[in-house]
């Protein structure tokens, strides 16, 4: 039986945080001020380690490093460690070594997106029979909580009334059986077409419905496309007014190439709120306009922590960044969604929040969201119609 929480301190953690080396291995990253404020809650651990924006790629290592000597104290039942650039306070303030000269500071002020010209995003896209408007969910890196997002998203959007079905397009690693707690393998019609499977009112299609969830799949581009190919469009999916598209994270040639061959209505991109993710996350932004993609907006996941047993609000990973990125680009900011133990564990479990918890803070955030998305789908479509010239005959 683990032990309670009490018996797990600040004071224990900094001690083992002490034995992982800095950068160069230039003392600790205790000593060296790289470590947020720890917070610990139901015998699992938070902070966030501050690294050199230039050289974060090359970190990891030292995270999960941090991550491995927390979760090796007794009592502790996980570990939450995230990297930024960024300094949170109960960190020293020594510097943090970093190699060669400073990159030069970026300008006070960046151009806002360039208008969309909605009546041309989806020239060459052939439409998919039965569904109104198909809506992608993207990162620009992967553990933001996309596909949570995009699930519980889903179930905001059909709580609101809608008829919704979710593409797990994430053939890398789907996760829409465990999220959904859907088994077994789809049925075809007519030996042609499959049939997506349902639960909580969704229609849903996936690879992890295809394969076991133990196979190993490599996967070349042109395979990549013909296995979305055919879940998009061999798939029974109508009527539906919107499908969610739980896109792979990143913006590789297969995130590239879905969105110039899927009529995306628009996409929604997920960032957590340090500012190194959001780098990754201007990625996903700039790769959706360079194809014409209407951006409806920007989710902040795991934006703040709220503890469980005084209610007091602490921002462990930085807070409001993505609010602040959709500002200065000029996109919709959809919602924060704090970082909530119960929202992994009842996705882990195959019951998202909107569901278990229909009447949460929670569930009633992702409705909320799911309203902003549907709105900004149809200010894009209205933009679209007003765009498309008439002709009049004298």
């Amino acid at each position: 039986m683990p032990a309670v929480q009490e018996n797990v301190s600040k004071e224990i953690v900094i001690e083992r945080l002490k034995t992982v080396n800095g950068p160069d291995f230039t003392g600790n990253i205790v000593d060296l001020g790289m470590v947020s404020e720890i917070f610990i809650a139901d015998s699992k651990v938070f902070f966030s380690i501050t690294v050199p924006a230039a050289r974060a790629q090359e970190m990891e290592p030292l995270r999960a490093a941090a991550e491995r000597v927390v979760k090796a104290i007794p009592g502790v039942a996980g570990a939450v460690v995230a990297l930024t650039a960024e300094k949170k306070g109960g960190g020293m303030e020594a510097p943090v070594p970093q190699r060669g000269p400073a990159p030069p500071a970026a300008p006070a002020a960046a151009p806002r997106l360039a208008p969309h010209a909605p009546a041309s995003h989806s020239q060459g896209k052939r439409g998919v029979p039965g569904i109104e408007a198909i809506i992608a969910v993207a990162s620009g890196k992967g553990g933001v909580g996309k596909s949570t997002t995009a699930v519980n998203m889903a179930l905001g959007l059909a709580a609101n009334g809608l008829r919704v079905g979710v593409l797990d397009a994430d053939i890398y690693g789907p996760s829409m059986p465990r999220l959904l707690n859907i088994h077994g393998r789809p049925q075809t019609v007519d030996g042609k077409v499959l049939k997506p499977m349902e639960n909580y009112g969704l229609k849903v299609m996936s690879m992890g419905f295809l394969v076991d969830e133990e196979t190993p799949m490599i996967w070349r581009g042109p395979m990549v496309m013909s296995a979305l190919t055919q879940m998009l469009r061999e798939v029974e999916w109508g009527p539906l007014d919107v499908l969610v598209v739980d896109m792979p994270p990143g913006t590789g040639d297969a995130q590239l190439t879905m969105a110039q061959q899927v009529p995306l209505a628009g996409a929604v991109i997920v960032s957590t709120p340090q500012d190194l993710a959001l780098i990754d996350a201007r990625k996903g932004l700039n790769m959706f306009r360079k194809v014409d993609v209407p951006l409806l907006g920007i989710v902040e996941n795991m934006s703040y922590f709220l503890a469980p047993d005084t209610g007091k609000r602490y921002d462990i990973f930085g807070h409001g960044g993505a609010r602040r990125e959709a500002e200065r680009l000029g996109v919709t900011f959809l919602g924060e969604v704090p970082l909530e133990m119960g929202i992994r564990e009842s996705s882990d479990a195959g019951t998202p929040v909107v569901v278990s918890k229909p009447d949460g803070a929670e569930a009633k955030i992702y409705r909320d969201i799911a309203s902003k998305v549907w709105g900004r789908v149809n200010e894009e479509r209205g933009a679209a119609e007003a765009a498309v010239p008439s002709i009049v005959f004298e």
